[in-house]
């Protein structure tokens, strides 16, 4: 018996708009012409920034389906070049496959398995275009703590001229200065309660302070005297405290 292609399609155009809720939309019935959507999870028509979408347009031929029924993509959204040639491509291997039977469900199908693929493709494109800029951000920064390799030589140079834009040399300089042996003439000039004992001495005994002259030329050479305390020790006289 030969089979009746037209209402093997009436009857499977019954079937999908049961299955699609309403999404499909027929244009013509003689031949049936109709088109359906798909789109990833992710797509949302309101600001069709992100996902996937397009619809598929189906036109039966006379002796679908045993033969191909035509095909084409309408109204492509974040269609990168060549998409559509790829997923036609897609749809016409499910075709061959599905020879003989009714395959429009499976065609949608198939399709919209694609459009997830494809767009996981370019989500993990994205993470790894991403992670690449992260990682050359973290790379140029740390080239900012490389520097130049030190050598002694470097270090020693960097170190003298830290201390001088510190102002550290010159307080070292002050503080050996201060710390270096005061001569004997200094030592007596800078003791000031040889001076009070001795301007104290000569007031008792009814000097005035403006009689008194001073002989510089008996300090010129203290430095020269031996003042080690050996001297004291080796003197028979001389009792410890």
């Amino acid at each position: 018996m030969e089979r009746n292609h037209h209402e093997d399609q009436c009857n499977e155009i019954e079937a999908l708009d049961s299955i699609y809720c309403g999404e499909l939309e027929v244009l013509e019935t003689e031949p049936h012409k109709f088109r359906l959507p798909i789109a990833t999870t992710e797509y949302d028509p309101e600001v069709e920034t992100e996902g996937l979408s397009c619809k598929l347009l189906f036109t039966y031929t006379a002796k679908y389906p045993d033969t191909a029924p035509l095909v084409e993509i309408e109204e492509p959204s974040n269609f990168h070049d060549g998409y559509e040639e790829e997923l036609l491509e897609h749809i016409h291997k499910t075709i061959e496959e599905n020879l003989g039977i009714e395959m429009i469900f499976s065609l949608v199908s198939s399709a919209q398995e694609w459009l997830n693929v494809k767009y996981d493709e370019l989500k993990n494109a994205a993470e790894t275009a991403k992670e690449a800029a992260k990682r050359k951000v973290e790379e140029e920064e740390m080239k900012k703590f490389e520097g130049t390799r030190v050598t002694v030589e470097s270090f020693m140079a960097w170190k003298l001229k830290f201390e001088q834009d510190m102002g550290i040399t010159e307080r070292k300089e002050k503080v050996a200065a201060e710390a270096r042996k005061l001569t004997g003439r200094e030592l007596f000039l800078s003791d000031n309660t040889l001076n009070e004992s001795d301007l104290k001495f000569l007031m008792d005994a009814g000097e005035s302070i403006e009689s008194v002259r001073i002989d510089e030329s008996l300090f010129q050479n203290i430095d020269d005297l031996d003042l080690d305390d050996s001297d004291d020790e080796n003197d028979e006289d001389y009792v410890p405290e």
